[in-house]
């Protein structure tokens, strides 16, 4: 009977349900066989790549969810405010006088921010200043280091300058004015507001003038002041004609005596001769300069064409010798010519001269070489272009370079 008894116990329905259960060895066998099986079809790879998507997806969903609730269960600070209208809230002045002083003195204030740029003021000059002359200055340097105009450089150094602009050289001890205008000797002879109006201004303006230093109780009349002779005086903003120091305008073949203030190079008068063109060509193998440009500020009428020691100077018209020798002035070794025409050239501080008074020459002709004669701070020519009234720019007369 126990058998029979245990048969039926086998046969029951819980029995049976419990027997067709798969073991966890069997569930295990299962999924390794499934595993194997994808394998083999090449799906583990992407099998694994899906996996880990979805973990990270489902994991991302969780934080979500979790951050949502924290919130909720945060209080709102500003839920809780009765005093806050729904409403713009007032605006709230407050006096800045009541707020109170930091005692801390590494915070007390408010930090500018840093200027990148120093503006340094400008004070006007009260006083005459002197200035040594350095190696490649120049009177158009020198002015505007000073803020002034060029010729005010001349014109304050006369006695050293010689209203030359090459006179200038290194060494010298300039007198830099403080303002625009002349610096002259009061000689006496004449009346002063006659003096003062020969320089464009009134007798005023220069007694007045603080740097001048005249004691206004002892002057007197100021159209015949009380002024020692031999007094230095600035004369601000007057201006005055430059002094010749150059070749005189007029020196033609009919009348080349005129030229013989010049030196030892004048000529005697000449008949007929070579006649000019009208047109001119560069007198130098170069077409650029090396020193001054013509400027009548600086009371230079003339081209400074660059050129080398020896270098070949010729004709920039056909004409006459006029002059042709040593100058006094400044020129060094000097050749003019009388084109016939009302127009005269000059070619300056010459190393060589190649033709003679009286000859006639071609356009385009040698008639001397490149040197530094006279008052020369390096080897060029010196070239002017003039009429019996005025010496004109040459640049408005040669061809393009």
């Amino acid at each position: 009977m126990q058998n029979d008894f245990n048969e039926e116990a086998d046969n029951s329905p819980r029995t049976k349900e419990k027997n067709e259960q798969p073991s966890p060895e069997r569930r295990r066998s299962f999924i390794t066989r499934w595993m194997n099986t994808l394998v083999q079809m090449g799906l583990g790879e992407s099998l694994l790549r899906s996996g880990t998507n979805l973990f990270s997806i489902v994991a991302i969903a969780v934080v979500i969810l979790l951050v949502q609730a924290f919130n909720r269960q945060t209080a709102n600070p500003l839920s809780g405010n009765s005093n806050q209208a729904s409403g713009s809230a007032p605006t709230v002045e407050v006096d800045i006088n009541s707020i109170p002083a930091l005692e801390n003195p590494l915070v007390a204030g408010i930090s500018r921010s840093a200027q990148i740029h120093t503006n340094i003021p400008s004070r006007p000059r009260n006083e005459i200043t002197t200035y040594t002359v350095q190696d490649g200055d120049t009177v158009f340097g020198i002015a505007e280091k000073f803020g002034l105009e060029p010729q005010t450089i001349l014109w304050g150094n006369y006695n050293i300058l010689l209203d030359d602009p090459h006179s200038l050289k290194p060494g010298q001890e300039l007198s830099i004015l403080p303002v625009d205008g002349v610096y002259w000797e009061w000689l006496g002879g004449i009346p002063f507001g006659d003096w003062a109006e020969f320089y464009g201004v009134t007798a005023a303006e220069i007694i007045e003038y603080p740097t001048n230093e005249i004691d206004l109780n002892t002057v007197g009349d100021y159209s015949n002041a009380n002024i020692k002779t031999g007094t230095w005086l600035i004369i601000p903003n007057g201006r005055r004609e430059f002094v010749n120091w150059s070749a005189p305008l007029g020196v033609t073949r009919e009348n080349p005596a005129s030229a013989r203030v010049l030196g030892q190079g004048a000529c005697e008068p000449i008949s007929g001769g070579a006649v000019g063109y009208g047109t001119y060509v560069y007198p130098t193998n170069k077409h650029f300069l090396s020193g001054f440009d013509y400027n009548e500020k600086t009371n230079h009428r003339g081209l400074d064409f660059a050129g080398s020691e020896g270098e070949g100077v010729y004709a920039a018209d056909a004409g006459v010798v006029v002059y042709s020798g040593w100058n006094n002035y400044g020129y060094g070794n000097m050749i003019m010519i009388d084109h016939g025409n009302g127009f005269q050239s000059l070619y300056a501080h010459l190393s060589a001269i190649y033709r003679g008074c009286g000859q006639s020459v071609g356009q385009g002709e040698g008639i001397g070489a490149v040197g530094s004669t006279g008052r020369s701070s390096g080897p060029h020519l010196h070239f002017e272009l003039m009429t019996a009234t005025w010496k004109v720019n040459p640049w408005d007369y040669l061809p393009p370079p």
